[in-house]
């Protein structure tokens, strides 16, 4: 059997490639929207995708399955086993197999088992693999969504990110039922799971590729509850805030992803352009470093650096429903095609289009000044507070509830744009977040809604506790 993973940081989320090397035949499951990978690494091994399925529909990002079907010819498997609210609205228009508990797929020899384990949504699925070709048992398990190595998928976000009232502590407790069946599994099984670290699908999911059920049942802390009620306490308590993409995830992989044929580049603008777009009051994100817009950016512009983070804040902050605009170093990577590609990967594909970098020094030498964003000193935050600066702590509910500065404001970041009102304009606002990044974004978006006076702090609630300045809160 071949084995390949996928991986993509920005996401942290996993899709693999099984492939039988005798009948030449593949199957790839959980794609993302990057579909070029697949086919390119199939032809790479000789292989013919015939299969494409997933392992429950998607929230964070657009899923490929059916645009990887499409052009490579594979048959789509699609889960069956959620109820009538979580089935796949494009399955019968694509030709998709349902799964549910007790299908089987073969690949050549490749034997998939699928079980059907609820609890982070009410459709999932799980595949038992077994390499017919060397055994007779199987050798491992893509989990998805459900087991990570050191952690369990979420049962909250149906609730906090979907909106359906009460389903939070129901899926918790359908989520312990479904690791009870997984616990009867041979301990030498692997596990394949659909994320790692820096998902916001757990809790505490570990950066280890992929683990076995018996490593797991000694040290994923899930694993260990034989108390229903101390695991759903356990499993709800502490998880982080679902970004507000995540609903608009579940609607387009329910309804059926647009098939994008490929990712296009935009087309690139003329800087004299851009007066006109702000004035219109177009939605212009800038996606230099966090140091270069603070130093100089256009008035009205959004700050997302092309870091980790990009795609996640894209998510949270960026227009579903209008066209937007980018600036761009073409010079940097990954240049307009990463960004576009990365955009796409969860739905944003209303790009109106991009201007070069070049257009935040043209506006400097044409349009006025330039804007900076100050940043400040843990010295000078003391004398801020003093003259009756607000500070704004746009961290996490769960960093915040672990310590915080005395006297500041909490907004966490994703939540900022809807919540500009409860922001006084009259004063100084010094904005912060464990270490500047985050902080950063918000400074940008409060100077965009004409906040005149506001500072970043560089060092981040990180660098104040460090020198042993006042906590409230802390645990």
């Amino acid at each position: 059997m071949i084995l390949t993973r996928f991986y993509d940081e920005k996401l942290a989320q996993a899709s693999y490639l099984l492939g039988c090397a005798r009948s030449g035949h593949a199957i790839v499951i959980d794609p993302n929207r990057r579909v070029g990978q697949y086919i390119d690494a199939a032809e790479q091994a000789g292989l013919k995708l015939i299969a494409v399925t997933e392992t429950h529909i998607h929230a964070d990002f657009v899923s490929g399955s059916r645009e990887l079907a499409e052009r490579s010819g594979a048959r789509l498997y699609l889960s069956g086993a959620g109820d009538a609210n979580w089935q796949y609205a494009y399955a019968e228009e694509s030709g998709a197999e349902l799964l549910r508990e007790g299908s089987v797929i073969r690949i050549g020899e490749i034997r998939i088992d699928v079980l059907h384990t609820p609890g982070h949504t009410p459709e999932h699925l799980s595949f038992v693999v077994t390499d017919g070709a060397v055994a007779t048992s199987p050798m491992g398990v893509v989990t998805g969504d459900f087991v990570f190595v050191g952690d369990v998928g979420r049962p909250d976000l149906l609730e906090r990110a979907v909106h359906v009232a009460g389903s939070a502590a129901t899926s918790a407790r359908t989520l312990f039922e479904s690791l009870q069946r997984f616990k009867t599994l041979p301990d030498h099984l692997q596990i394949w799971p659909g994320h790692g670290a820096g998902s916001a699908c757990g809790k505490g999911l570990s950066a280890v590729p992929q683990s076995t059920i018996g490593y797991e049942r000694l040290f994923n802390q899930a694993f260990r509850f034989t108390d229903e009620a101390a695991f759903i306490h356990e499993v709800l308590s502490g998880q982080p805030e679902p970004p507000k993409y995540f609903a608009e995830m579940k609607r387009i992989n329910k309804m059926g992803p647009p098939v994008l044929g490929g990712i296009r580049r935009p087309v690139r603008l003329p800087e004299a352009r851009l007066p006109r777009l702000l004035k219109d009051g177009a939605f212009v994100v800038d996606t230099r470093t966090a140091a270069d817009f603070a130093a100089g950016h256009v008035p009205g512009t959004i700050s997302l650096p092309l870091n980790k983070s990009f795609t996640s804040w894209a998510g949270w902050l960026l227009p579903y429903d209008r066209d937007f605009y980018l600036i761009i170093d073409e010079r940097v990577a990954p240049g307009v095609e990463g960004v576009v590609r990365d955009l796409a990967m969860i739905g944003l594909d209303r790009i109106g289009g991009f201007f070069g970098a070049e257009a935040v020094e043209t506006w400097g030498t044409s349009e006025g000044p330039l804007e900076v964003t100050r940043q400040l000193t843990l010295a000078e935050l003391d004398e801020r507070r003093r003259a009756g600066a607000l500070v704004l702590d746009v961290r996490n509910g769960n960093e915040w509830d672990a310590g915080h500065i005395p006297g500041a404001k909490h907004i966490p970041l994703g939540y900022l744009p809807e919540s500009l009102a409860q922001i006084p304009r009259d004063v100084s606002i010094v904005v912060h977040c464990q270490g500047g990044g985050r902080s950063a974004i918000a400074a940008s978006i409060l100077q965009a809604h004409g906040h005149k006076n506001v500072q970043n702090l560089g060092p981040g609630f990180g660098g104040y506790q460090s020198a042993g300045m006042p906590v409230e809160g802390e645990s």
